[in-house]
């Protein structure tokens, strides 16, 4: 057997490399930015460009079978270009599947969901490596058992923060494993979540977008909500703006919705799945609304904020979505007033209720509604933009430069191009929205005022 002393913080102290792996969500990409900055503390830094990692983390999706096979390829595509290194996964894939991810070749540690910040207990429990031909070591707490939540942070180059203030769901719809892998709803107090918040915008964060599995549950085990966390965000001393990501209809509140097209920090930008324009498939998926719910929350958003961007989630090839009830969630959406569409083909999930639907569509099938959806994504996207030529927003600009041209996002998430200015970087800018730019419908120029 192997032997590798690896998690002693003297022994590591600016020694040992790391090289960080993030599959799905924001959220993941907001918890894997915690790992590393409380590995940090005992002394591992990330791994350079070319360099031999020592310690590789890889933090997976479980969302569908080909986020499965992606996290089993990025297990070997690291063990290849670090073939000494020790291999941690954890994540969504290692809650639902650890015994499964133990024997697949180069992982010597597997952490639940729960275990994934449980920094002390495995940075100091283990000692030793297994060699390759044996199983990893598991630390795993049963899905039914996780109460703690742990709150994270992550910004990328285009200088928003990703804020995890919500965690699990107590939703178990039909075609799901989220609830399995994540556990049930927790979050932190109000009080917790406002210190964090302040620490990010001492930290000089311009945009701060609150992420969570199920946002809208937010502080229901403590007899808090959102509504009440968002007022108190909006009166912090700030001079940048927050976002929501992704909210269920049921759960966004007209009091949300009226305060957010008032407030002085919250942007006009709402994600909400609707997953199908069919109530016969809301049903089967066991969601919490009818599609007449989700019509009156985008007619009341538009109301008072009419260029509010509202994208929405849609998953196509469910079982039990029968030709004709595609035909009628796409003649549903095809109505609402939308700016971008996520479309997602449905993927079969073992140990859940979908199994038990008969009526399967085929890939191909599946295929075809998909091209349906994304070129009505498009269109509506399109739609949007037109919209909005002409008027004034104020654009925050990102680090990214290509071909001497920086990016930014207005309030109502359009994106603008401008000659590159570093100078303007995480800064905020009053423009007016000029025309199309000839390579992309995500881009647009950038006129001064």
């Amino acid at each position: 057997m192997e032997t590798k002393s690896l998690f002693n913080a003297e022994e590591t102290k600016n020694c040992y490399k790391v090289a960080y792996h993030t599959l799905g969500c924001k959220l993941n990409f907001a918890e894997t930015s915690s790992i590393t900055k409380q590995l940090n503390k005992y002394g591992f830094r990330s791994v350079k460009e070319g360099e031999q990692a020592d310690l590789c983390v890889l933090n997976t999706c479980s969302v569908t079978d080909t986020a499965d096979h992606k996290c089993r390829q990025a297990i070997s595509h690291l063990h290849r270009i670090h073939p000494n290194a020790f291999i941690i996964v954890t994540g969504c894939y290692a809650q639902l599947k650890p015994e499964e991810l133990s024997k697949i070749k180069g992982v010597d540690l597997v952490l639940g969901v729960k275990e994934k910040f449980d920094y002390e207990r495995y940075v100091n429990i283990i000692q030793t490596r297994k060699n390759n031909n044996g199983n990893a070591q598991i630390l795993h707490t049963p899905t039914k058992d996780i109460r703690t939540f742990s709150p994270s942070c992550s910004f990328d180059e285009r200088t928003r923060h990703f804020l995890k203030i919500q965690d699990g769901c107590d939703y178990y719809c039909s075609y799901c494993t989220i609830p399995f892998a994540r556990g049930r709803s927790r979050s932190a107090s109000i009080d917790d979540t406002l210190d964090i918040t302040r620490k990010i915008i001492n930290d000089g964060a311009k945009e701060i977008v609150l992420t969570g599995v199920n946002l809208g549950d937010f502080g229901k085990q403590r007899k808090e909500n959102l509504f009440q966390l968002i007022q108190k965000l909006d009166e912090l001393d700030y001079d940048g703006r927050y976002r929501i990501s992704s909210i269920e209809p049921n759960l966004l509140t007209n009091e949300i919705i009226s305060f957010v097209a008032e407030s002085k920090h919250f942007t006009p930008h709402f994600h909400i799945p609707l997953q199908s324009g069919s109530n016969s498939i809301l049903e089967l998926m066991k969601r919490k609304y009818r599609k007449e719910l989700f019509a009156e929350k985008l007619l009341t958003i538009k109301k008072l904020m009419p260029n509010a961007f509202i994208g929405v989630d849609v998953i196509v090839g469910t079982r039990g979505e029968k030709p004709e009830l595609f035909e009628e969630s796409m003649d549903f959406i095809k109505k609402m007033d939308i700016s971008q569409l996520h479309v997602f083909s449905y993927s079969e999930r073992s140990g859940t209720k979908a199994l038990e639907i008969p009526y399967i569509v085929s890939p191909i099938e599946k295929k075809r509604r998909s091209d349906l959806l994304h070129r009505l994504s498009e269109f509506k996207q399109k739609e949007f933009y037109k919209n909005n030529m002409g008027k004034t927003a104020v654009v925050l600009w990102e680090d990214v430069h290509k071909e001497h041209n920086m990016n930014g996002f207005t309030e109502n998430y359009i994106r603008i191009t401008a000659p590159y200015d570093e100078r303007k970087v995480n800064t905020f800018e009053k423009i007016k929205i000029g025309n199309f730019s000839s390579d992309s419908l995500l881009s647009m120029t950038k006129d001064s005022l």
